[in-house]
């Protein structure tokens, strides 16, 4: 007797695992635009770096923070899609595993995402966002409008090396990510519709084609980052020793920098 109801039992969670794949496939794409938006913002103001110094980043920084560090656009443009983007993720992966094979961990896609989820992003949060808030006495709670990339620049020249890894490997991660995802969302959604099939398409290897949009992303992305942050690390220190020590207390609230 228990066969039919084992058998019936595996029937309801197949149907409710394919019923809710596609609607967290959906959540996974439609928060995309989000990551996306915020990410080219934040990385524009390192960028911005290889024209104008530290200066220029720290001034661009502020004009972004306008979207990304209100109370409204923290929550509901940032660190909203990004729970979302993450828990569809992992519920999809987890559902997948007795049903349709999930993508292997080693693709670019999974690799990067679960590297910048696991690692570099927590620490690039808590170092940058949490612990400057801190009211301890050497910290102070550090505002907003001290906390500019002077900070990157003392890391980068007191840490060199634990801050290049964590800055490139975030980078990099990040931006591997979003064009691997962007290309699966353009292939799923866009390919086949009206703005697809008005986009400029060459012929040629898929693959090949696929390797040389990473090459360009790194390439127009990472590298003016990166090269900014160069820029930054090259720099004079342009703070007082009270405020560098504030910075530094910062930095040592990470277990990273102790």
């Amino acid at each position: 007797m228990s066969e039919p109801t084992s058998n019936e039992d595996r029937h309801v969670t197949r149907s409710l695992r394919n019923n809710l794949l596609p609607y967290l496939t959906k959540v996974a794409y439609g928060s995309t635009p989000f990551i996306t938006t915020f990410v080219l913002i934040h990385l524009a103001a390192p960028a911005a770096a290889n024209f104008g110094g530290s200066a220029l980043s720290s001034q661009t920084m502020l004009l972004g923070r306008e979207y990304y560090q209100t109370n409204f656009g923290e929550t509901y443009l940032v660190l909203g899609p990004i729970a979302v983007h993450t828990l569809a993720g992992v519920a999809k992966r987890l559902l997948s595993i007795r049903g349709t094979p999930p993508r292997r961990l080693t693709s670019i896609l999974s690799w990067t995402g679960y590297t910048t989820l696991l690692l570099f992003l927590p620490i690039h949060f808590m170092t940058h966002r949490v612990d400057p808030t801190s009211t301890s006495a050497a910290i102070s709670a550090v505002g907003p409008a001290e906390l500019d990339y002077e900070f990157v620049k003392l890391g980068l020249q007191k840490w060199p090396i634990r801050s290049w890894f964590l800055y490139t490997g975030l980078v990099s991660s990040v931006v591997l990510h979003m064009v691997d995802g962007t290309t699966i969302v353009w292939n799923a959604w866009i390919k086949d519709s009206f703005i697809g099939k008005l986009s400029w398409k060459t012929p040629g290897d898929p693959q090949r084609k696929r390797k040389l949009k990473f090459v360009k992303y790194l390439a127009g992305v990472v590298l003016p980052v990166l090269s900014g942050l160069y820029v930054i690390s090259n720099e004079p220190s342009m703070i007082f020793a009270s405020m560098s020590k504030r910075f530094e207390a910062v930095f040592r609230e990470s277990w990273v920098y102790n």
